[in-house]
């Protein structure tokens, strides 16, 4: 009988994966050893351990872990695992590029009524027992503009077209999706931008990426329009941005991602008025890691049969 593949799960919460793993009818091919976030392997899992799930790992371990073959990242951003300057050229890194897709659209649909109904308002009158009769923005004949297709995008749009909303987007590919009025290709996004009411970034973490929404972007919006960011914070140009809200060029953002989180307390992002600091509640959910847990046991099962993974990194697209 083979020795058993060793797999090693760097997590805090690792019950729902190993749960998944002897669900599977996987336990008996696999070794499998935990390890809390804050901790780092020990000599003699570096030196066995074969495939990992993990949220990252620093520069210098992973040369070390010399029959690590696969790396399951716990998100759908690698950008920190691409920037390792000795990520070993054979290692297979699979994302967990999906796996938002039951909180993330329902926090982004979330933050659209957050800016058009005022409830948060009448909170606040209710503290003093006034009474005062507000209007609700309705989002039905609006326009939403996706800038990044994937898979939670295409849902983001399936919920609020059922809203009534009118939504665009962006995709390499630019083919019609169900759900949008119009799909265009990256390089006409600033006719996307003119357009829209709302503004949503859902683009991966890439060179190309990188300051993607700057001054010369926000100046293609409405002065009304809204920018939604909940992709990764290096999207946005932080200044360009402060500077255009501040100057009321567009109405204001919503922003759930930040390039260095926690936020500091020193950004002016805390104190721009127009600017919603979200702490990254996105993508989690109670259940997050058994959503994140299914997509792993399908790629063990999958890697012990020597069949290809789901979900692979593109190094060279940086997603």
């Amino acid at each position: 009988m083979p020795n058993p593949t060793r797999v090693l799960l760097w997590t805090d919460s690792p019950a729902p994966y190993v749960a998944a793993i002897e669900a599977a009818g996987l336990s008996g091919r696999v070794a499998v050893e935990t390890l809390a976030r804050t901790a780092a392997p020990s000599e003699a899992q570096c030196a066995e351990t074969e495939a990992m799930l993990a949220w990252g790992a620093p520069p210098g371990l992973l040369p070390r872990m010399r029959k690590l073959r696969w790396a399951q990242a716990l998100t759908a951003g690698v950008e920190g695992w691409l920037a390792l300057p000795d990520l070993p050229v054979g290692l297979t890194l699979t994302c967990a590029r999906g796996t938002h897709k039951e909180a993330m659209p329902e926090n982004i649909l979330g933050a659209l009524f957050h800016l058009t109904k005022p409830y948060c308002a009448i909170v606040e009158d209710q503290k003093s027992s006034h009474w005062r009769r507000r209007i609700a923005t309705p989002l039905n004949g609006q326009t939403l503009a996706i800038l990044g297709l994937g898979a939670i995008g295409q849902e983001v749009a399936r919920l609020a077209g059922a809203l009534g909303m009118r939504v665009i987007g962006t995709s390499r590919g630019a083919a019609p999706l169900p759900g949008l009025a119009e799909v265009f290709p990256p390089e006409r996004t600033d006719e996307v931008l003119a357009q829209a009411d709302f503004v949503l970034l859902l683009l991966p973490a890439t060179p190309a990426t990188e300051n993607f929404i700057d001054a010369r972007r926000l100046a293609a919006m409405k002065p009304s329009a809204w920018l939604l960011n909940f992709g990764r914070g290096a999207l946005i140009a932080d200044a360009d941005l402060i500077a255009a809200v501040g100057e009321k060029r567009i109405a204001g953002a919503v922003l759930d991602v930040f390039r260095q989180e926690p936020l500091p307390a020193t950004h002016p992002f805390w104190t721009t008025p127009g600017i919603l600091v979200l702490p990254h509640i996105g993508g989690m959910h109670p259940r997050r890691d058994t959503v994140v847990a299914r997509l792993f046991t399908e790629n063990l099962g999958r890697f012990l049969e020597g069949r290809a993974l789901r979900e692979v990194v593109d190094r060279a697209a940086g997603y």
